[in-house]
């Protein structure tokens, strides 16, 4: 069987691609088991969108600020201008974001935005209540406990996939194919990422030639509770410090003003540079919510609230002790404005797995989620208005071994690497030391699913090295600093 659309990922950008697709179109959607494993499932914060069409302009501004000049503008104006549309359609599809007493949205708001624009639902669980509304709402075939291992490439035509199900490898072929496979998170030691981001179609297109982009600017969400011995760390989402939380230290003063005037609703890579920082002064860090009375925190925040009184904190009491880790890539596969990968007729990348560069060198907070559904649904746009047909043909499966005795050793290595060397504050001489350890990693017998994420790895260090001055969430500092 050849399927009209072949869709890998579950979360928000792949979702909601198949929710636009017309029911006569085969659809199948590929998901790692178990299938809310995601980073959708996990957000927190919310979607932002311009209130109304006189925000627009402001909620661009606010994006190409937060992107430090980086952001591609044609991209950014698309993402504010579609943002009440997607918002209209799920509101019309049944899905019930935060409101008042009377009905009204509850807008909120976050770091380098201008005003109140980020969308909730659940209080702190939008990203949860979105992803299973999602999952309801589509008809589309949803094969599970799938890994893709490679791309069905030739010329500029991608044929299918190839996947490992179990013990079971085999490929799956379709004339509309949509990268839809999330982050980067498992490269790092310490991230918020779902455990099953691991990198690997981003390895995929590096070994296959596709291009990458601005793969150095990766973001690392500044208050994150690291404290747990899951690799998943749990995030403290940053509406908690839009509605009064405040970071302070083992003395109880708020220093990030020492680093920026707007404190705590800095820009989060300023906020988690200053953290770093601090820290590495020998002070502790804690998020502090003295500003919260208990029964308004449980009902804004349910889930940090069940979750901290499970792990002994009584918040908001009591503060919790918190740290920076990975959170989200700016870069990635680079593709238009439609979601077209550079050099590809029937191939698309949406979500967090591509590059328009609507994020720039630093994505504005909450636009992540808004992305997954403005350009999912502008690449099926696309692909509706130019049908694309080719004649079928068959790729032989290469024999691979998946996983090798050393993997879980290596994969230690390299998160503790990336996390070290090529993390929140990078120096030349660092970069050059991570590069060497990823390359004698390579050079080990090591399995293939190992070198999709080295792939990954090299190809943010090589962009890290190449980008000699820093900007945004890419940080570089002279030799001998802190």
């Amino acid at each position: 069987m050849i399927y009209d659309y072949l869709i890998v990922g579950a979360g928000i950008a792949g979702l909601y691609a198949a929710l636009n697709i017309p029911s006569n179109k085969k659809t199948l959607i590929l998901a790692k088991d178990p299938l809310w494993e995601c980073n959708t499932f996990y957000a927190q914060g919310g979607i932002a969108t311009a209130v109304d069409s006189d925000d627009v302009a402001l909620h661009i501004e606010d994006t190409l600020k937060a992107g430090a000049g980086l952001c591609n503008r044609e991209a950014v104006e698309i993402l504010s201008r579609n943002s009440i549309a997607v918002i209209e359609d799920l509101l019309a599809r049944g899905f019930e974001f935060d409101t008042d007493e009377k009905g009204n949205l509850l807008f909120t708001k976050e770091a380098a935005h201008s005003r109140a624009r980020i969308l909730h639902a659940g209080g702190d669980a939008t990203g949860r209540e979105l992803h299973r509304f999602l999952l309801q709402q589509t008809e589309a075939t949803v094969l599970e406990g799938v890994v893709v291992i490679d791309l069905l490439i030739e010329d500029d035509i991608a044929y299918g996939v190839c996947v490992r199900q179990g013990a079971r490898e085999f490929t799956i072929y379709a004339k509309n194919i949509s990268i839809a496979s999330g982050g980067i998170g498992s490269l790092y030691e310490y991230h918020t990422n779902a455990k099953m981001i691991s990198a690997d179609l981003q390895g995929i297109a590096a070994m296959r030639g596709l291009p990458l982009k601005d793969m150095e600017f990766t973001q690392f969400h500044p208050t994150v509770f690291v404290y747990n011995t899951r690799a998943r760390k749990y995030l403290l989402t940053e509406a908690l410090r839009g509605e009064g939380a405040t970071v302070v230290d083992e003395r109880g003063e708020r220093f990030l003003f020492e680093y920026d005037p707007r404190g705590e609703l800095a820009p989060r890579d300023i906020v988690s540079r200053a953290i770093y920082r601090h820290q590495k002064k020998g002070h502790k860090v804690y998020l502090n919510f003295s500003a919260f009375n208990e029964e308004f925190f449980k009902k804004r925040f349910p889930t940090i609230y069940r979750n901290f009184q499970n792990l002994g904190f009584n918040v908001p009491k009591e503060q919790v002790p918190i740290s920076p880790a990975f959170h989200f890539i700016m870069g990635g596969i680079a593709t238009d404005t439609w979601g077209r990968v550079e050099g590809m007729q029937n191939l698309y990348a949406i979500g967090e797995v591509a590059c328009t560069g609507v994020h720039g060198a630093n994505r504005l907070a909450s636009n992540s989620l808004l992305e997954g559904l403005v350009f999912s649904k502008r690449a099926v746009e696309d692909s509706l208005i130019n049908e694309f047909s080719y004649t079928p043909k068959e790729f032989a499966i290469e024999k691979r071994q998946l996983v090798k005795s050393e993997d879980a050793k290596f994969k230690s290595l390299l998160r503790k690497t990336m996390w070290e060397k090529v993390g929140i504050i990078r120096k030349p001489s660092e970069l050059q030391e991570a590069k060497d350890i990823v390359t004698q990693i390579a050079n080990k017998p090591i399995g293939y699913l190992l070198r999709l994420r080295l792939a990954s790895a090299l190809a943010i260090i090589e962009a890290a090295i190449a980008r000699k001055k820093s900007v945004g969430a890419h940080y570089i500092e002279e030799e001998g600093g802190v």
